[in-house]
């Protein structure tokens, strides 16, 4: 009679984070195993990071150490560099400094790009009149203003496309979203693949709710480093991160997920979710890719995660909201941080047909 093998199973973990199974599921694993918060960090990773990239929301309520108040003087100047690039009759391609001059506020940038590495790690443009340019001019604007803070722009989708127009899909894709960037969903914590900086431009804000938060993922990991260390080294392992192969149903999905990477080989890659290189720890990582969500679950020929990384992931989502910031975010705005050192989450919200 053949032997039939207990399979291991997927924890019970969801998209959306339950503190009390957070609280139950820790409670059991230092009940099992009461050396977990004295277990050693991996070799070479610090006990504490000190660096102004780690910093708690209280650091940081009054906002005008955080908003750059574009000027009068500002906009005039980006609006003349909009024309002087439609004069040019170039490829948006071709974006750049000098092909979008900024005078006087592209040193402004420079320093705001100085702070983004080596200080908070995170500021916020106020505010730029969306309603007085077309949608391309908008395009070409945003691109214009961030060509002066990073260089290189970085792919949002595995068909090249550089930006991603993030908005609520559920009305026309109705069971087909992998993301909850394009529901009114609540996004927990994490971070985007493939930048170093990210930026959200906001062309709307909802009727309600949308609160765009973000945390310090150097103060996560000291916390974490000095609580519960073992779950330093967890997140330092290997993770089966989803590659989503779903070969025979690639229609089902919009194409410009940003989050989505088709692969014919693997179907999944084994990465560490932390990193320590150069003194500089680096977290990166989506929930949705260890729980799935909703029109996109996770693969059923992925290993699943063990209790020790469902309970990692929890400990990321529950400790960066606890020392969250919460940016009032205005039409207008344009918000850039360090992925690197900082989650970003959303906030559900509700709409009331105004937006676009």
């Amino acid at each position: 009679m053949a032997t039939i093998l207990n399979q291991p199973s997927q924890p019970d973990i969801a998209y959306h984070p339950d503190p009390e199974k957070w609280r139950t599921r820790t409670a059991r694993r230092l009940t099992e195993d009461p050396t977990l918060p004295s277990t050693p960090l991996p070799d070479g990773f610090p006990p504490n990071l000190d660096s102004p990239l780690v910093w708690e929301g209280k650091d940081w309520l009054d906002e005008s150490k955080w908003v750059h108040q574009l000027s009068e003087v500002e906009l005039k100047e980006i609006d003349d560099a909009v024309r002087h690039f439609r004069g040019l009759n170039l490829h948006f391609g071709h974006i750049s400094p000098i092909t979008f001059p900024l005078p006087s506020l592209g040193g402004t940038l420079r320093k705001l790009a100085h702070e983004l590495h080596s200080g908070r790690g995170f500021f916020v443009l106020r505010t730029l009149p969306v309603d007085s340019y077309s949608r391309a001019d908008i395009v070409l604007i945003y691109t214009g203003v961030s060509s002066h803070i990073a260089s290189l722009r970085g792919l949002q989708d595995a068909n090249g496309g550089v930006l991603s127009h993030i908005k609520d899909l559920s009305a026309t894709h109705a069971g087909a979203i992998g993301g909850p960037a394009y529901t009114t969903d609540k996004q927990v914590f994490h971070t985007d693949q493939g930048a170093d900086i990210v930026s959200l431009f906001a062309l709307q804000t909802a009727a309600e709710g949308g609160v765009s938060r973000i945390s310090s993922s150097w103060r996560v990991y000291n916390e974490l480093a000095q609580t519960r260390p073992d779950l330093i080294r967890t997140l330092a392992e290997p993770w089966a991160v989803d590659e989503y192969v779903l070969s025979d149903n690639r229609d089902r999905f919009p194409t410009d997920f940003h989050h989505l990477r088709w692969s014919d080989v693997n179907p999944y890659t084994l990465r560490p979710l932390l990193y320590y290189d150069n003194s500089h720890i680096i977290i990166q990582y989506a929930r949705r890719y260890f729980t799935g969500f909703q029109g996109l679950p996770r693969s059923e020929t992925i290993p699943p995660i063990t209790e020790a990384q469902a309970e990692a992931l929890d400990a990321l989502h529950f400790i960066a909201e606890r020392y969250a910031l919460g940016l009032n975010f205005q039409k207008g705005d344009i918000q850039y941080i360090n992925n690197l050192s900082i989650f970003h989450a959303r906030d559900g919200f509700r709409d009331d047909g105004a937006q676009t």
